[in-house]
């Protein structure tokens, strides 16, 4: 009787870890809206510990603080304990708040993706992975919502269903990005643009820091004044300090849309440029507001402030350039026009979440206008960031003088050099006696008249052939009873031709083919006969 034994590998359940791993992105994502809720409550309930006068208790405090959270997310609050007893809204952001939020989310989904040291381990897909934190998260910011509803400052539903998703989507759609290794478009021009768009509104941001914080040191006297005149104790100063330091990248994105022309108005009917202050602003006394522009017309210091983008569009027009040094001119200038309209893109969204309204009436409007400060970003890039570019691209393409390739040139051939009338005759070449050779019967001895060098001796050759200078008596050979024999005068010899000049580069190349080609130089000796020895005995 035969037993079949099936002997099976473990298999991994694909569905069942690939759900795990989605259950486990959600939970991630609540967890990250419950470590900022948390973070941002700790901040409230200390500072009502450490306030002198609480208005409220422990639940009043709790409630703030879920609103605090909910406008980190750009959802505008309702203020219903007013002077008037009408509803006032808030829709100002602090940006610096924002990074809290945006920072958890992206860890989060950036850990649902990123293996570690667990390479085994399921993972959701990208989508999946977004929509799985998202969708977590989302769940606490909705209980969130329902429950500021009973507190001093209720949420706007309106806002809160749509910037609400967007801002938790696109800061889990940045980390499940991260994961994946950053990357960017395939085409080329695509990928310039996003980073030369980036680098023009980092450039911008940096640029309205400087102008406002130039301006904050300008009028210290007044900012210290304001921030003395809002709270006396400590603690409430420490808490002014607090939202000062949180609105402080507001301050950069308005410094940057002053730059940029339109400006920001400073409440219904009045408006801050580089021109000028015009209307009359409405604004609360607050320690930030000191360093706005005094009414009346600009001067060169307030034009100064449009250098912050003419630099920013030459930066961004320069990185094109130099990515499009191999691309076609067309190519170029479409990359430019790209990068010009994402930074337009990215200054109105900072300049819509940067401002909006503070309260009812005149201070409905509040801060930069969005679609005035993108517009004229894209302006900016167009006018200065394209040229740019285009010269740029240019520039790089180039040749140095050195490596341009000039007319060849052929040399010309070397003068003759002539000899004087009063040349003494022995200037000549003189002849080269060759040594006898041994042969049967006879010594015959060969006299050469050499009329250039010799470049090859033929026959049989025994011994070097000695020179012989100028002007001096022919050598004799040996006789065979032991005597002298002269040899015969040489001839006279003509003179020396000039070597010839070099072939010029058009003929350089007839013969380069042949590897075994020497050029022939000389010409060949005369060979003469020697007389008959005499006879002997």
């Amino acid at each position: 009787m035969t037993s079949v034994t099936h002997v099976t590998e473990p298999h991994p359940l694909v569905q069942g870890g690939r759900s795990a791993a989605l259950a486990t992105a959600c939970v991630r994502g609540a967890v990250a809206a419950g470590l900022g809720l948390g973070a941002l409550a700790v901040l409230v309930i200390a500072a009502w510990i450490s306030s002198p006068y609480p208005d409220s208790g422990p639940a009043g405090a709790l409630h703030v603080a879920a609103g605090i959270w909910l406008l980190a997310h750009g959802v505008d609050l309702v203020r219903t304990d007013t002077l008037s007893g009408l509803p006032a809204p808030l829709g100002v952001v602090p940006l610096l708040l924002v990074a809290l939020p945006v920072w958890l989310v992206h860890r989060a989904a950036r850990d649902t993706l990123d293996p570690g040291g667990d390479a085994v381990r399921p993972r959701p897909s990208p989508g999946g992975a977004v929509g799985a934190v998202a969708g977590g998260y989302l769940l606490v910011a909705a209980g969130v919502v329902v429950y500021s509803e009973s507190g001093p400052l209720p949420a706007d539903l309106v806002t809160a269903g749509l910037w609400l998703p967007a801002v938790v989507t696109g800061a889990a759609g940045t980390g499940v990005w991260t994961a994946l290794g950053r990357p960017l478009p395939k085409q080329r021009q695509a990928a310039a643009a996003l980073r030369a768009a980036g680098l023009g509104t980092l450039t911008l941001l940096a640029g309205g820091a400087v102008a406002a914080a130039v301006s904050l040191a300008w009028h210290a006297g007044r900012t210290q004044a304001s921030l003395e005149g809002l709270a006396g104790e400590w603690s409430g100063r420490v808490t002014v300090l607090l939202l000062v330091l949180a609105l402080l990248p507001n301050t950069a994105v308005w410094g940057a849309a002053y730059g940029l022309g339109p400006g920001f108005t400073l409440g219904t009917g009045a408006l801050a440029t580089p021109l000028g202050l015009v209307g009359d602003p409405a604004v609360p006394p607050f320690p930030l507001f000191a360093a706005l522009p005094a009414e009346g017309r600009g001067t060169w210091v307030h034009w100064a402030t449009a250098a912050v983008p003419l630099v920013a569009a030459t930066l961004q027009g320069r990185l094109v350039g130099r990515a499009a040094r191999t691309w076609a001119a067309r190519e170029a200038v479409l990359a430019a026009f790209g990068a010009a309209w994402g930074c337009g893109a990215a200054v109105a969204v900072l300049a819509g979440a940067a401002g909006g309204p503070l309260g009812t009436g005149r201070l409905s409007a509040f801060g930069p206008v969005w679609w005035q400060a993108g517009a004229a970003t894209v302006l900016w890039g167009v006018c200065v960031g394209v040229p740019v570019a285009w010269g740029v691209r240019a520039w790089g393409r180039r040749v140095p003088r050195s490596e341009r390739p000039g007319p060849e040139r052929v040399p010309a051939p070397a003068p003759a050099a002539s000899a004087p009338a009063s040349a003494p005759a022995a200037s000549a070449p003189a002849p080269v006696p060759a040594p006898a050779a041994p042969s049967t019967g006879a010594s015959v001895g060969v006299s050469v008249t050499v009329g250039v060098p010799v470049a090859a001796s033929p026959g049989p050759v025994d011994a070097a052939v000695p020179e012989v200078a100028g002007g001096e008596e022919p050598r004799t050979g040996p006789d065979p009873d032991g005597g002298d024999v002269p040899h015969p005068a040489p001839h006279p010899a003509p003179r020396p031709a000039p070597h010839p000049a070099p072939r010029p580069a058009p003929y350089a190349d007839l013969f380069g083919d042949d590897p075994g080609f020497e050029p022939y130089d000389y010409l060949p000796a005369a060979w003469e006969a020697p007389p008959p020895p005499p006879p002997t005995d």
